[in-house]
């Protein structure tokens, strides 16, 4: 308890903290700086847009941090990234250890490019050595806009909160509309079919979602389909007329 609430009334160590912070003395501060930290969230989607204005067709893995090595998810990740890597597609992760390790290594090994979206966290998290890109973020909602913004599926590896959290935004966003619709693979069918089960059977089952949004996604084990997932994806896409953008910039 004593833990918990020093580390409630410590001084917010990252910018996100910062913004979302709630306390009197930061209420007191909101008229005098969230005013000006737009300047720099927009600096941020600037430098993003900037940095993977030449990206196309990326693939996004997503992943626990924590993933060692020797576990069957690192290579399986790495596999996966090579041959989407062999197959012309970008791939871009948090940058981080663990499965986005996997990922950005598996893509140098495919000599494709390897993209890495790091993020400010409280506790020190350093770019993998297989990235070859690197963008730093202080604001998880610009860096989320990365990876849909430049991505044409979702590859995701067993992970934790920030995985989940990852996941069912593009679910969402693909529900709702506001992305067109792109291949979500669930990689590990042991790790995700509980959470398939209650899907279906209590959010589904309850009327919370359509049967018909199970179906946003896949559960494989097999990266060769996974990779055969994406790829008829974009045949997909170029067989078909590409939009006229009649926003004016």
């Amino acid at each position: 308890m004593s833990q918990r609430l020093s580390s409630s009334h410590r001084k917010p160590v990252t910018e996100d903290e910062r913004f979302l912070a709630q306390g009197p003395r930061e209420r007191r501060a909101f008229t005098k700086t969230d005013s000006w930290r737009v300047l720099r969230i927009m600096g941020e989607f600037v430098e993003g847009f900037d940095t993977l204005s030449d990206v196309y067709s990326a693939v996004t893995v997503f992943g626990s941090a924590r993933t060692p090595p020797d576990d069957p998810a690192y290579e399986q990740a790495v596999e996966t990234a090579r041959m989407l890597a062999q197959e012309g597609f970008p791939i871009i992760t948090g940058g981080g250890p663990g499965i986005m390790e996997a990922a950005n290594r598996g893509c140098q090994e495919g000599n494709g490019l390897s993209i890495g979206c790091n993020i400010e966290l409280p506790f020190e998290q350093g770019l993998n050595p297989y990235v070859e890109r690197a963008i730093d973020f202080r604001y998880f909602f610009v860096r989320k806009t990365m990876f849909v913004k430049y991505s044409t599926a979702f590859v995701v590896f067993p992970g934790g909160y920030g995985t989940m959290d990852e996941l069912f935004e593009a679910l969402t966003l693909i529900q709702t509309g506001k992305v067109k619709h792109f291949p979500v693979i669930l990689f590990g069918r042991a790790y995700w079919q509980g959470l398939v089960d209650w899907l279906r059977d209590r959010v589904a089952g309850e009327g919370k979602i359509a049967t018909t949004d199970l179906q946003l996604f896949t559960v494989t084990d097999s990266p060769a389909e996974a990779v055969a997932i994406i790829r008829q994806a974009r045949e997909r896409r170029t067989q078909a007329s590409p939009p006229v953008d009649t926003e004016t910039p």
